[in-house]
């Protein structure tokens, strides 16, 4: 089957990646996300790729389990992420991190720091971490879910609010400028809540196609942290609102 230049290199990044948000696809291609929705509906008119919220992915990727899929999905952006994250993390320092395929990432980009103590609730960052460097991980109790790994409930929250850590580090399902950061979970916003309640630094890392997301529960209000970590710099509206509740945004180069 013949396909436009443009359809190739679409296809040719989901082969590389398997997933990615449509917003990170307009980004790349250098297009109009109404241009990208064209392209997606002939593709998956076709039978070649398969739409879903707010992403595209190859049929055989969407078989995934979800976490795996998330894993997938805008990688690169998620990946600079981290590299920015964890050079802000000395070796020796203490680290919370919820559960989340950014905060997983930024688990594989502290692999080379030393003697770190670690308190999570996700056996993905728990496994990366324990055993290595001299770190020391903690991880809290619970009913594990079944897609992430992760424990949550009370028990888990109960486990990580007998600590204080240097850096306080959460992912979000969802940023904008009314409602601040929130999740799709009731359990992980909770945990998230907890997770920044200790930390000496309190920080959000979020690929910018959580931008102007609504989500359906509040983690916490722009106030509650004190660092952004993006792949690319909030619209106008997130932008001033960070900036009123002194949010200091870093971008990723």
């Amino acid at each position: 089957m013949d396909y436009s230049p443009r359809h190739g290199r679409i296809l040719t990044l989901l082969g590389e990646e398997g997933t990615i948000g449509v917003s990170e696809l307009a980004q790349r291609l250098d297009v109009s996300v109404e241009t990208v929705r064209r392209d997606i509906k002939a593709l998956a008119g076709r039978g070649d790729i398969v739409r879903m919220h707010g992403a595209i992915g190859l049929p055989s990727a969407v078989s995934e389990a979800p976490f795996e899929r998330r894993m997938r999905e805008n990688r690169q952006a998620k990946e600079a992420i981290a590299r920015l994250a964890a050079s802000t993390i000395r070796d020796g320092e203490s680290i919370m991190l919820d559960t989340g395929t950014t905060t997983s990432i930024l688990a594989r980009a502290l692999l080379d720091h030393r003697r770190l103590t670690v308190v999570t609730n996700s056996s993905d960052i728990a496994r990366t971490l324990a055993t290595v460097n001299g770190n020391k991980v903690y991880m809290a109790g619970g009913e594990l879910r079944s897609d992430s790994g992760a424990a949550l409930g009370f028990s888990a929250i109960e486990f990580v609010n007998r600590f204080s850590v240097d850096h306080a580090i959460i992912s979000a399902g969802a940023v904008n400028a009314v409602t601040g950061v929130m999740d799709y979970d009731l359990e992980e916003a909770q945990f998230g809540q907890a997770v920044l309640a200790r930390g000496r630094r309190r920080v959000v890392v979020t690929d910018a196609s959580k931008f102007g997301q609504k989500g359906l529960v509040r983690v916490c209000a722009l106030s509650d942290f004190g660092e952004m970590i993006v792949n690319r710099a909030p619209p106008d509206d997130l932008a001033e609102a960070l900036n009123r509740a002194e949010v200091a945004v870093k971008v990723c180069a």
